[in-house]
């Protein structure tokens, strides 16, 4: 499967921008999806995951609250809503798909098929 992240760019803190990965090549509709972001200098960590339905989701302690990760089966696409972001948030941010489980990780090595990743710049 292949994944295509959009939707990134410079926002001032404050305010919102919404991340759209696309997937082609099988559906997603069993898969469970994750987000991550890697700032310059650092390791990719975790921000969000949702499983195959949707019921159930995971956020990092550092944007709960300010993010909502959700998906559209129907068009094989799972989004990440941020809001209220903060220049801590400025990161390439990848979405990733879990083809042998459809219960969210929190940990990256869980997911197989990852996409390019979108940058977002978050300025003070």
């Amino acid at each position: 499967v292949q994944l295509q992240a959009s939707g990134g760019g410079l926002v001032q803190t404050g305010g919102s921008l919404r991340l759209s990965c696309a997937a082609s090549g099988r559906t997603l509709g069993r898969l469970a999806m994750g987000w991550f972001r890697q700032a310059p200098g650092k390791e990719r960590t975790f921000v969000s995951a949702i499983n195959w339905s949707g019921a159930t989701t995971y956020y990092a302690d550092s944007v709960k609250g300010r993010f909502a990760i959700s998906r559209d089966n129907a068009k094989n696409t799972v989004y990440l809503q941020m809001n209220n972001l903060k220049p801590e948030d400025t990161a390439v941010y990848y979405c990733a798909a879990d083809r042998q489980s459809d219960i969210p990780s929190r940990f990256r090595d869980m997911y197989d098929y990852w996409g390019q990743g979108t940058l977002v710049t978050v300025s003070s």
